[in-house]
């Protein structure tokens, strides 16, 4: 059996020095407005993995409102949903994703974020595509005010499970 989730996150931006995305601190004029390291690709892909399996969403999970989580690194986030995949008898088969982001540029950070992704979800770095776009200037991220991340996964039951 096949399952596929998908999600997106957004978040605020304000002027900074770096921001980190798909686990990677990335030089930037901008920063994310988030409670925790607000890294919204790897929000986005461990959101994405809970709709897979009809877990809830990272506010179930992890809410907002847990002191706990303030500054909570998402990489922690994305592998504790790695482990609730793993328990309910799934893998990952591949996962694509979009970052939609004014500045800075990402396309060489790109391999990096591939890599960083891919160690995270246990998988070859050949299951994770991350693609960025621009917002040519129209809306929240065109204007700078914003960063969005799209995401999609595809889980497969592991051979001889059974349980659903």
């Amino acid at each position: 059996m096949m399952r596929v989730g998908q999600s997106r996150d957004t978040h605020r931006l304000k002027p900074g020095k770096w921001l980190r995305l798909g686990g990677v601190d990335i030089a930037s004029p901008v920063e994310v407005v988030a409670h925790s390291d607000g890294d919204c690709l790897l929000h986005a892909f461990a959101e994405a993995m809970l709709g897979a399996l009809a877990l809830g969403d990272l506010g179930t999970h992890f809410p907002d409102t847990d002191a706990a989580h303030r500054k909570l690194d998402s990489g922690k986030i994305l592998s504790a949903v790695c482990g609730m995949v793993k328990d309910a008898g799934y893998t990952l088969v591949n996962a694509d994703s979009t970052v939609h982001l004014e500045v800075p540029t990402l396309a060489p950070k790109i391999d990096a974020m591939q890599r960083r992704v891919a160690t995270l979800l246990d998988v070859p770095i050949s299951r994770v595509s991350i693609k960025a776009t621009t917002g040519e200037g129209v809306g929240p991220v065109g204007r700078g005010e914003a960063i969005t991340c799209d995401a999609v996964v595809l889980l497969e039951r592991k051979k001889g499970d059974t349980h659903d």
